[in-house]
């Protein structure tokens, strides 16, 4: 069985979890932090490389994003514009583009190994998408994207991978492409995540911000840092919420509890 609840109060911890957390205080050293910060986007690679398309499961739009969509509409069969930052190897981007014929998509990512997966992919059209190599924290996306042409831009388990100090950057950056009025629709991991409890110690790279054994990183955030992170960029918030999942495995006598933060953010 599985239950999920949305709301402001993040997980509380069990006694064990808080103390395994209150040990591991020791961070990577600071030459190894700079070597994964400059290595990023060949971990990155490297890890579509060992994975190929087979890692993440086509996330099905049908949920509350497919709902987001709908509700920007004017009218019935209005075209929309998306951009989606960080498209992977396009595990909601096909999905979205075989639901709703009436979407152009823009897609882009870190990884150039990620981009060419989802060009080669059989749905790839550059009718209706437009898929390309960038860097969200310096390569402009006014070279790709018109500026104000965007409907909706979804940012769903992307920035967690990206350096806290730099997340301001990739906000800026998708500022940029948005219509006023419109939306960025989040989603990532959220504090005390079951991942966050997993990392063993010496992963830990600063204030909820581990580092993967494939170098590849991943941040937990906070509703407080979020929204904090947005309104500085000049976005107003709509949603900001942590939703708490709990999955149950009777059989094995487990509870897995995941955490994660879903948000809307509109651009006055």
């Amino acid at each position: 069985g599985a239950f999920q609840k949305k709301g402001h109060s993040a997980r509380v911890l069990t006694p064990e979890e808080a103390e395994r957390l209150a040990k591991d205080q020791v961070l990577v050293s600071e030459f190894k932090q700079l070597k994964l910060e400059k290595e990023a986007q060949k971990n990155w690679d490297l890890f579509y490389k060992r994975n190929s398309t087979n890692f993440f499961k086509d996330r099905h739009w049908t949920t509350r994003e497919f709902q987001e969509l709908k509700a920007c509409r004017e009218f019935a069969d209005q075209k929309l514009t998306i951009l989606e930052a960080g498209c992977g190897v396009g595990n909601c981007l096909f999905p979205l583009l075989e639901e709703d014929l009436n979407i152009f998509a823009y897609a882009c990512d870190f990884s150039p190994r990620a981009v060419e997966y989802v060009k080669k992919n059989a749905l790839y059209s550059t009718e209706r998408c437009k898929v390309f190599q960038c860097d969200l924290t310096k390569d402009d996306l006014l070279d790709n994207v018109p500026a104000d042409s965007v409907d909706v831009v979804t940012l769903i388990f992307v920035l967690s991978a990206i350096h806290p100090d730099k997340m301001h950057l990739v906000l800026k950056n998708i500022y940029k492409v948005l219509k006023p009025g419109k939306c960025v629709l989040f989603r990532d991991y959220g504090l005390y995540d079951h991942a966050m409890l997993r990392f063993k110690s010496s992963s830990k790279l600063g204030e909820n911000f581990y580092v993967r054994q494939d170098g590849t990183r991943s941040y937990f955030f906070t509703e407080e840092f979020l929204s904090q992170l947005f309104k500085a960029e000049g976005y107003e918030q709509v949603v900001n919420e942590y939703v708490q999942r709990e999955t149950v495995n009777r059989k094995e006598d487990l509870c897995v509890p995941r955490v994660f933060l879903q948000g809307k953010f509109q651009k006055p």
